[in-house]
Parts: C-alpha cells; sequence; structure tokens
C-alpha cells in the first residue's frame, strides 16, 4: 500500500518546550489512523507538526512522498492536506455558505461542490443562509469539516471532532467519516471518544509524552485493551 503520510523521528518545540521526541507514524491511501492518548500527550501537537504551525522541527515528514519538514504551513496545504482544529475556527460573521466559498482549490484536486456538500450535511443545507454565531456546536463542527472538503484535500487532519457534542451529532459524524473512506480520503484522527473512534479506525497510535508507546489494528483492539486500560483509563 502507498503511504499517504509517513513521519521519522519527528521532534517538535514550541519555544524552549521539546514537545515531541522522536515520533515514528505512517498512514496508507485511504485509511484511517486515531492518535489516542491523555489529554497534554502530544496528539494534537502531532497534527500541528505536519501543517508546520509548531515551533522548529527536525525529522521527516512525508506527504505523498514529498518531504514537507521544511515547507511553509501553505505550502503543506497545498500538497493536499486538510486541517480541523479543536477550535473550529468558523467565520461568526460570514453565514455559512459564505464560509463554504471561502477556501481555495487546492493544486492537489477538485473540491466537493456545494450540492455534495449538503448531501453529505443535509443540517448546513437548512442553516446555509445562518450566520456562524447561529450555529449549534455540531452543525459549526460540520461546517469546519466540510469547508476543508470543499478545497479537493485528500488527506484530514482532524482533532477532537466530538468532543462536547451531543450523541445523535457524534453519530452523523462517524456516517460521515465512514462515507469518506469509501470515498478514499485518509483520515488521521485525534480522539478522546474512544467509544466513537474504536469502530471507525483502521489502525491506532498510543501517544505519551511526545512519543509512540503502542501501535495496533483495529483487529487487535481486544487484546490491547488491558494496556489501554492502564494507557489511557478507558
Amino acid at each position: 500500500m502507498t503511504a499517504a503520510l509517513e513521519i521519522t523521528n519527528l521532534q517538535a518545540w514550541y519555544g524552549e518546550s521539546h514537545i515531541l521526541h522522536n515520533v515514528n507514524l505512517s498512514v496508507n491511501q485511504g485509511e484511517v489512523v486515531t492518535l489516542l492518548g491523555r489529554n497534554g500527550a502530544g496528539r494534537t501537537t502531532t497534527l500541528r507538526a505536519i501543517m508546520g504551525l509548531t515551533g522548529a522541527r527536525q525529522g521527516s515528514i512525508k506527504i505523498n512522498g514529498v518531504e514537507a519538514i521544511g515547507l511553509a504551513t501553505h505550502k503543506i496545504a497545498h500538497l493536499g492536506v486538510g486541517y480541523c482544529p479543536e477550535e473550529r475556527g468558523i467565520f461568526s460573521s460570514l453565514s455559512a455558505e459564505e464560509n463554504l466559498m471561502l477556501p481555495p482549490t487546492l493544486d492537489s484536486g477538485k473540491g466537493m461542490s456545494i450540492d455534495e456538500i449538503y448531501e453529505m450535511f443535509p443540517n448546513l443545507k437548512e442553516r446555509r443562509n445562518s450566520q456562524g454565531t447561529r450555529l449549534s456546536g455540531g452543525e459549526q463542527q460540520m461546517l469546519a469539516v466540510a469547508r476543508i472538503l470543499r478545497t479537493g484535500a485528500r488527506l484530514l487532519l482532524l482533532d477532537e471532532i466530538s468532543e462536547g457534542l451531543a450523541p445523535v451529532i457524534v453519530q452523523g459524524l462517524a456516517r460521515m467519516i465512514t462515507t469518506l473512506k469509501a470515498k478514499g480520503y485518509t483520515i488521521v484522527m485525534v480522539e478522546q471518544n474512544f467509544r466513537f473512534a474504536a469502530p471507525l479506525a483502521d489502525r491506532f497510535y498510543v501517544v505519551e509524552h511526545g512519543q509512540i508507546v503502542e501501535t495496533f489494528a483495529s483487529s487487535e483492539l481486544d487484546a490491547k485493551m488491558p494496556v489501554l486500560t492502564e494507557l489511557l483509563g478507558v
């Protein structure tokens, strides 16, 4: 299988704080991979380091075979990477549809049309004229992901997209990820909600103190539960 993302000996800093210590992970094209770990373990920093949003970085980050460790964030995006941060970043003064019309198309391919977005997220179609401040948390999360899909990105980095949302919205996000996987998207998720992440992921990495301490496939999940209980308290 072809690696959409291959990270080797990645180290990252915020100022003088050394956060990531020789992180190694790979994600094949079309895979869903989840980064598990306690708060502060370095999972979000891993996503931010991929996008060039930390301080200094060392090591190797290859996106579809292209070395990205020295590239600026906008250049990394043009390799076909979409990042959905935990804070979502919705433009509150714009309508939902205006938010969707903002992102440029990346060089890597054609983004989803507005009609395709509304087919996947019918809630957004109903609220397309509503300002960002009037959207619920779940609708804002859908909009944040939909905005990435408009760009044509095929490697999606999703940070805690289920956090704080009602169960019915979380179920909708799970269906979305299943649909995107079927369409050939590659997804890396940071998730605290283990029940949400477990059925969706092909493989798991456990991050602790800025290092990968466990990696296993979904088929090994039952056997790994004692280890996960110790590391995560799940």
